[in-house]
């Protein structure tokens, strides 16, 4: 069986930052270290590092389930991490159209307010 762990360790700071991961990786216990484990293996070095869907599409996937779901710190961190994988913000608009009529817009108009917020944050002013 391959060791999935480089491939995952690079794919995740690619997708989701230097600075969120070496923090995450500093939070990390003798508790949990083999969840963080299983998460880079699989999640980053199996699921993300796939050339099978490009990261643009993969991210945008991964928000419509989030904000779908419901788990909105998660939505949070991927949303951040678009300026790694390029989908726009008209993307992730789109993407909240289909939660809205798939999901619940429940679920869509919380998540657009999050995305208001955090892109308000990203370009310093109001969307």
């Amino acid at each position: 069986m391959p060791d999935r762990r480089p491939a995952g360790e690079a794919t995740r700071r690619a997708v989701l930052g230097e600075a969120h991961v070496n923090k995450s990786q500093g939070n990390a216990t003798d508790f949990d270290q083999g969840f963080v484990d299983l998460i880079t293996e699989s999640a980053w070095g199996t699921v993300w590092a796939s050339d099978a869907i490009p990261k643009r599409e993969r991210s945008m996937i991964t928000l419509a389930l989030l904000a779908g779901l419901g788990n909105f710190e998660e939505f949070e961190l991927h949303l951040r991490a678009t300026v790694n994988t390029g989908a726009s913000k008209e993307d992730i608009r789109e993407v909240l159209h289909h939660v809205a009529i798939y999901a619940g817009v429940p679920r869509a108009n919380h998540a657009f307010k999050l995305a208001r917020q955090i892109y308000a944050e990203l370009e310093g002013n109001n969307v």
